[in-house]
């Protein structure tokens, strides 16, 4: 990954499909064949090999088998790759709102979807995963104005999908750093932004959700920048991702160096304030609109 990302992203990689990229990175190396040679049992470029194993594309099962077999594996672990590959090119829950979903946002949907920890800091919004209906139709309206009413409710509906994920029995820990100004900033009505001070309050009370909220007498610090979400995973295939955005382009990193960057960050923002005090900080601003 590790590149900036925008329009439309045909290629945008699913977690499944991440998994056997590196698995067949794994099988090739133990098997000792190079790039080309994998390419020679495909009639296709190296490149292209380097593109299935970096989940770049889909990874057909016939390239699947064909691989392996070039790589000395049995049938029987063909057979398990191949049912991978086939779960790998099947459509996500969110396929099925492709037409308001930029096919560079489909690949943030699916990590968030399978990822084990998330870690979010969000400078002007609260974080998609704890909007209220009302406050995410508002922060929607705004971000695409020229929407008709059918799209922008889409695109509501598929915001409030994702948040199912807090749900799950198998939930993922949810850590949310948000600055105070995300509190002053006034989407919609004050009863809006009540309703949405009462969520932040009600899922802080969850043991695998934490919403900090970084105070303006924190003054400058190292995350004032643009939002950013980390991911990791149960799988040990895949290694943490940040991802992060900016008005004309969005990025994947997955370099250990700026992983860390964003995760020291995410910590050192989260000792400039406490639990406590966050939720005495949500309770004074639910009086003001009130």
């Amino acid at each position: 990954m590790s590149e900036a990302r925008s329009g439309t992203g045909a290629g945008a990689p699913t977690v499944l499909r991440m998994i056997l990229g590196r698995r067949l990175q794994e099988r090739r190396q133990g098997a000792g064949v190079s790039l080309e040679n994998a390419a020679r049992a495909l009639r296709v470029t190296s490149l292209t090999i380097r593109r299935l194993e970096k989940a770049e594309v889909g990874l057909k099962p016939l390239y699947v088998e064909k691989l392996l077999e070039t790589y000395g594996a049995d049938r029987q672990e063909i057979e398990e790759f191949v049912a991978l590959a086939d779960r790998a090119n099947e459509p996500g829950w969110w396929h099925a709102y492709r037409d308001v979903l930029p096919g560079w946002f489909t690949a943030y949907v699916s990590l968030e979807t399978g990822a084990k920890t998330l870690r979010t800091y969000e400078p002007h919004y609260v974080t998609g995963l704890l909007q209220t209906y009302d406050y995410a139709r508002g922060v929607l309206s705004g971000g695409f104005p020229n929407d008709n009413d059918e799209d922008l409710e889409r695109r509501v509906q598929l915001r409030l999908r994702r948040q199912s994920l807090l749900e799950r029995p198998d939930s993922p820990t949810l850590w949310a750093v948000l600055e105070e100004a995300v509190l002053h900033r006034v989407v919609g009505t004050p009863a809006v932004m009540r309703d949405q001070i009462d969520r932040l309050l009600e899922v802080s009370e969850l043991d695998h959700v934490s919403v900090d909220i970084v105070p303006f007498a924190a003054g400058a610090h190292v995350g004032a920048c643009a939002p950013f979400t980390y991911f990791r995973f149960q799988e040990p295939e895949l290694p943490d991702i940040v991802y992060s955005e900016i008005l004309s382009a969005s990025m994947y990193l997955d370099q250990r160096s700026d992983v860390v960057a964003h995760l020291e960050a995410h910590n050192r923002m989260s000792l400039l304030t406490s639990s406590a005090d966050s939720k005495a900080l949500l309770n004074r601003m639910r009086k003001e609109y009130s």
